[in-house]
């Protein structure tokens, strides 16, 4: 392409500081560095990880930075020694990274890499390395993807090459949170056919869990959420009961229990709250019930009695639903074969420079997914 080489002067949409809106700005994307890629973002997620660094996290030192990590796009130029890629290839890029090569890519039990941004920098949910410039100082790049950006530079570890027919403002929401709660259930919990399960939390994640319980042949699906409203939605991708716990006078985990014999045979807990978290848990049946952990949070200690876990209770937790960059391309393709939901998901559709609308009807429950157009195909 023309631009290959050159610094490119395109739109984002920068968090200058937390707990205040995003700002549209010019900035400057520098050309893709030995085994980058660069990437016109065509279409973004909003996901609530954004929220959570912006309004919660709030790291004095991760900011100011371009936020999203939910994209697709289309690859306009990659640097010296990269050979899988070329430019035009579709892509999703990843904040999980697979470098192949070091002893987390090698163990076959889990999805994490030495050279992820959140080796060492998870708090601050960024690295040292920018490729963004903006009124002369550097932007971070937020999870090692930065998607509310026309364009945006990754490690090709962190780039997941797709079909050419994908719809790129469909398939988006395989770079974080439907992969996310949907490989929670089939890939952590490994829900097994015949059993029950509940999902606490009913934002894009929860019900992508609801989805994946439904695909392992869960014969009962509890979908806990406070808001009754989204009960409907739950019901589109498999739950088959409902609870909302403002219903009850008594601990959620007792209602599951006296609902299900004891306690359910998988939780999972899609919120990011760590009494939730402890609720998914004491919701298990003793013995044999796994509770997974999926909801991103970083801000407070959790516990809970030994006993429970003594019993036979297992705790986990999930990232990116144990999925690697391997497994997203199968994720699109079952997407495309109409094995896996993702329309359903999409509430809003808007465009880049709306961003902090979409940040508030998330904020306020209002939206399950919205989905930014930042580029034309």
């Amino acid at each position: 392409m023309a631009t290959a080489g050159k610094v490119i002067k395109c739109k984002a949409a920068v968090a200058w500081e937390p707990n205040k809106p995003l700002i549209m700005e010019e900035i400057e994307v520098a050309p893709p560095e030995a085994h980058e890629i660069r990437i016109k973002i065509i279409a973004t997620g909003v996901c609530h990880t954004d929220l959570y660094h912006l309004f919660e996290g709030k790291h004095k030192d991760g900011f100011p930075a371009v936020l999203g990590h939910e994209g697709a796009g289309i690859v306009e130029s990659v640097g010296p020694g990269v050979t899988r890629f070329k430019p035009g290839d579709k892509v999703i890029p990843l904040f999980i990274s697979q470098c192949r090569e070091c002893r987390f890519c090698k163990h076959p039990q889990t999805n994490l890499c030495e050279k992820s941004w959140s080796s060492e920098r998870y708090d601050i949910m960024s690295t040292t390395t920018s490729r963004f410039t903006c009124r002369g100082q550097k932007i971070l790049q937020f999870m090692g993807t930065s998607t509310f950006s026309e364009y945006t530079v990754l490690n090709e570890i962190s780039v997941a090459k797709i079909h050419d027919s994908a719809p790129l403002d469909k398939v988006c929401l395989l770079g974080c949170g439907i992969a996310t709660g949907y490989g929670a259930a089939v890939n952590t919990a490994k829900v097994q056919p015949g059993s029950t399960c509940a999902v606490f939390g009913l934002g894009a994640v929860g019900l992508a869990a609801v989805m994946g319980c439904k695909a392992a042949g869960a014969s009962r699906i509890i979908a806990v959420d406070v808001n009754k409203d989204k009960f409907p939605k739950a019901k589109v991708f498999g739950a088959t009961d409902f609870v909302n716990p403002k219903d009850h006078d008594k601990p959620i985990s007792q209602v599951l229990a006296e609902m299900t014999n004891g306690g359910v045979d998988f939780s999972l807990e899609c919120v990011g709250n760590t009494s939730v978290m402890r609720s998914a848990l004491e919701s298990c049946v003793k013995g044999w019930g796994v509770s997974v952990l999926v909801g991103w949070t970083d801000m407070d200690d959790f516990s809970a009695r030994p006993i429970q876990l003594i019993a036979g209770r297992t705790w986990k937790g999930s990232f990116f639903g144990g999925f690697n960059k391997d497994g997203v391309p199968k994720l699109v393709d079952d997407y495309m074969a109409k094995k896996l939901k993702l329309d359903e998901f999409i509430t809003h559709n808007m465009m880049l420079n709306q961003v902090n609308d979409a940040i508030d009807l998330m904020k306020t429950g209002k939206c399950i997914r919205s989905v930014l157009h930042v580029s034309k195909v």
